[in-house]
Formats: structure tokens, C-alpha cells, sequence
């Protein structure tokens, strides 16, 4: 890295697999599966019927009094979102105005935010009176929609879905004053917000810093886009366990979900000073893209992964082989986890046969723009346990993929952890954080 180095002092987790970072860690490593059938609307008609969700709580609980008005204009990727980031500075030790606003300990014009955000679809029960309002001659009429439909909203419906509003009530309920940029990329968002606001410190510009990625697939109009483009699986609906598998024979497509991660990020000397618990550092940041025209798809051999990766490992200062642990993107689309495979195998080189890697969204499943934060979070959790958790689905490796995929719980000394990602439309990513040694 550059300037000045940057700590992981904070992670907090909401998946499939619980409300808190030790809850998700103890379902990966035990191999648990956080997909079922979809609750949260009726699937039947849509071919795929399998979702990865996060469990009831009610927001309120989570914010100051101050802010709890505010809630009404919160979809559910903006509460996830507060969930984690609570957890993260909660973990970090970071006291903000939200922690105790007397006995604050960063100077709020000194601390950045940076998140990633999916597409966030409207609730269509919220939305449908207005669609229905703007039919004429049985087809949606955009001039009625722009009269009639829209008065049956309240004027501040919109910020509702704004995904800039994750980073927006996160920096009002911690006093966040520095600067604030909310990437949206896809699936690549949670790791380019990440890499941002390393950036950012680095360059001196924050000490400290929110980052990390939330989204809430489960969502009717997001669902049957995914089905109607072909990147969710339909064969699998009775069996949740074994829907999702990355780089599998089997494979079939993914399964979708919701999820938050996010991490507190600090300058190395202003979190020596202050005493804080340094978990991991990040050394490395990449990025680039792949290039096909078949939009929904990642492009033969991925190369903008690669390359991607191989930038990472060269802001790192390190050779592939000195990696003990890679957590891929690996959605469970065959074409795609075959694209990745060989992209990383080409990055690792004569070290693919030693480095383990472990993909997570055969539990997870795919979190949009929470996935790469998440998997942050996951190897932060390997470095500090000396834990890496079994691959879950992929019993048998399909043709071509020559990654050393861990199949079983090893107990391994994780020193350096690269985390990649790419999303359909172009964008790659890739971290590689580093173990702090005491």
C-alpha cells in the first residue's frame, strides 16, 4: 500500500446465517447453509423459490431515539446497512456520537464513509397502487404515471431508494463529517467501497472510516429479474441445502439473498494510539474489467479478474504463493465460476495447487453488494481464528477448475487472505488484507 498503512479495527455482519459477526463465522465453519424457500413474498410462479435471508428485527431497536422517526424512510437494504455498521463500530472500540456523543473519540470531520448499494427495487405492495393508477388501454401509461400515479406516494418516497441513503443515515446517526461516496457496481461494490476508503486514508484525506456493502435481494421485481436473465438456479427448489455450488459439476445457477458486512478501517498510527484491537491490515487493492458484449456473463478465462488480482498482489508486495487463503466470488453460474476459476488459476500460477481457497455463497448465497464485505469479514474471522471453513457444494470440482478448493474445516495459520469479485455488467475487484502479528 501507499502513505500511510490501513487497519481492520472493526467487523460487523447480518446474513443468511445471523445478526452478528460471531453467528455467520460459527455457520461457516460448521458448513451451515443459510438458504431456504423465500419468505418474505410468495415465490409460486417464479422458478426459482429460494432465497438467503436475514431474520426478523425490528430497526427501531437500532438507532438513537433521535433518529427513530427516520425509520419510515428506510427500505430494508438502509436498515441492514445500520445493523452492521453498529456492530463494526461497536467492535472497534471507536466510540461516535451514536456510541456515546459526551466521550467521542475521533473527530467526525476526520472520519469517511464509503459503502457499496445494489439496485434497490421499490415494495411492490407500497408501489402498486400507483402502477394501477397509470394504466391506459391496459398498458402502463408513463404520462398517467407521471400525474396520477405518483400522487398516490408521499412526496418523500423516493429516498427510500436512493443508494447513496445507506452511507447518508450511517453518517448522520455516527456524526460521520468526512468524506462520503456510495459505489454501485453490482456484486463488485462491497470491495471497490472498501478499496476506496483505503484510499482515502491512505492518502491522509480520514483517519478512520465505515466501509463495506449492503443489499436486500429478497425482493419480488429483483428475483424475477434474476430469473428472467438466467443467473438463478430453477431445478433445485426441494433442495435448499445443495442449491448453491460454486464451481461444482452440478452447478446450476445461483441463489440469491440479503446481507450487510462492513469493517472499520483505521490510519495505523492514530489506532496504535488509541490503544485499539488491530485485527488485519489491508495492503493490497485492484480493480479492473471484463469486456462482453453478453452483458449478464463474465467474459472467457476472466481476464479482468486476473488482472484484478494480479494488481492486488502487486500493491501487497507479495507473490501468489505467499497466499494462504483466496475466498472467490464463485456464484454457482457455471460459466461464469469456470471464467473465475481460470482467471484466478492464472493469477496463482505454479501456487494454485497449495493456496486454499473457499468459497462462501453455498451458504451465504449471493448478497449482491454485501458479498464482497462479507467475505472480508469471513477472512478477517480465518486470520483471527486460524480457521478456514469447508467449501460447501462443491463435492465434485467441475472439468477445468484447478483450484485447491477446501472441502473439510482446516486449522491454518492465515497470514495473508485475498478476497475477489466481479459483477455482471464489467466490474472487478480484488483485497488482499494481511495478519497483524501481536
Amino acid at each position: 500500500m501507499k502513505e500511510r498503512r490501513v487497519f481492520i479495527t472493526g467487523v460487523g455482519a447480518v446474513s443468511p446465517l445471523g445478526m452478528s459477526v460471531d453467528e455467520m463465522w460459527e455457520g461457516l465453519v460448521a458448513g451451515k447453509c443459510g438458504i431456504d424457500r423465500i419468505k418474505a413474498f410468495d415465490p409460486v410462479g417464479f422458478t426459482c423459490k429460494l432465497a438467503g435471508e436475514v431474520g426478523e428485527f425490528k430497526i427501531r431497536n437500532f438507532v438513537p431515539k433521535s433518529h427513530r422517526k427516520a425509520t419510515k424512510l428506510m427500505c430494508r437494504d438502509i436498515e441492514l446497512s445500520i445493523l452492521a455498521a453498529k456492530e463494526a463500530v461497536e467492535n472497534s472500540g471507536l466510540v461516535t456520537k451514536a456510541i456515546d456523543p459526551e466521550n467521542v473519540t475521533v473527530d467526525p470531520s476526520r472520519m469517511a464513509i464509503t459503502f457499496g448499494a445494489g439496485v434497490i427495487c421499490c415494495d411492490l405492495e407500497e408501489i402498486s397502487p400507483s402502477v394501477a393508477k397509470s394504466i391506459k388501454d391496459g398498458k402502463f401509461d408513463l404520462g398517467k404515471w407521471g400525474t396520477d400515479g405518483l400522487e398516490s406516494l408521499t412526496p418523500l418516497w423516493l429516498l427510500k431508494y436512493l443508494p447513496n441513503m445507506l452511507a447518508c443515515h450511517v453518517g448522520i446517526i455516527h456524526d460521520i463529517r468526512g468524506p462520503s461516496n456510495s459505489l454501485t457496481c453490482g456484486e463488485a461494490s462491497g470491495h471497490l467501497a472498501i478499496a476506496e476508503a483505503t484510499e482515502v486514508i491512505a492518502r491522509g484525506s480520514a483517519d478512520a472510516a465505515i466501509a463495506g456493502g449492503s443489499d436486500a435481494k429478497v425482493n419480488a421485481i429483483m428475483m424475477l429479474r434474476q430469473c428472467l436473465v438466467g443467473r438463478a438456479t430453477v431445478d433445485r427448489n426441494d433442495d435448499a441445502d445443495g442449491a448453491c455450488r460454486p464451481f461444482d459439476a452440478d452447478a446450476s445457477g445461483s441463489v440469491f439473498g440479503e446481507g450487510s458486512g462492513m469493517l472499520v478501517l483505521e490510519e495505523a498510527e492514530f489506532a496504535k494510539k488509541r490503544g485499539a484491537n488491530i485485527l488485519a491490515e489491508i495492503v493490497g487493492v485492484g480493480e479492473s474489467n471484463n469486456l462482453n458484449a453478453k452483458y449478464e456473463s463474465l467474459e472467457a478465462g476472466g481476464v479482468g479478474t486476473q488482472i484484478a488480482i494480479e494488481t492486488a498482489l502487486e500493491d501487497a508486495g507479495i507473490e501468489a504463493k505467499e497466499l494462504d487463503l483466496v475466498i472467490p466470488h464463485g456464484t454457482g453460474i457455471a460459466g461464469d465460476d469456470a471464467s473465475e476459476a481460470e482467471a484466478i488459476a492464472n493469477a496463482l500460477g505454479d501456487a494454485v495447487d497449495s493456496v486454499a481457497v473457499w468459497p462462501t455463497k453455498g451458504m451465504l448465497s449471493n448478497t449482491g453488494a454485501a458479498g464482497g464485505a462479507l467475505d472480508v469479514v469471513a477472512a478477517v474471522m480465518a486470520m483471527k481464528t486460524g480457521k478456514i471453513g469447508p467449501g460447501k457444494n462443491c463435492d465434485n470440482k467441475a472439468d477445468g477448475c484447478k483450484l485447491n478448493i477446501v472441502n473439510e474445516p482446516v486449522e491454518k495459520d492465515v497470514r495473508y487472505a485475498l478476497c475477489c469479485s466481479y459483477t455482471f455488467g464489467g466490474q472487478t475487484a480484488a483485497v488482499v488484507i494481511k495478519k497483524c502479528e501481536s
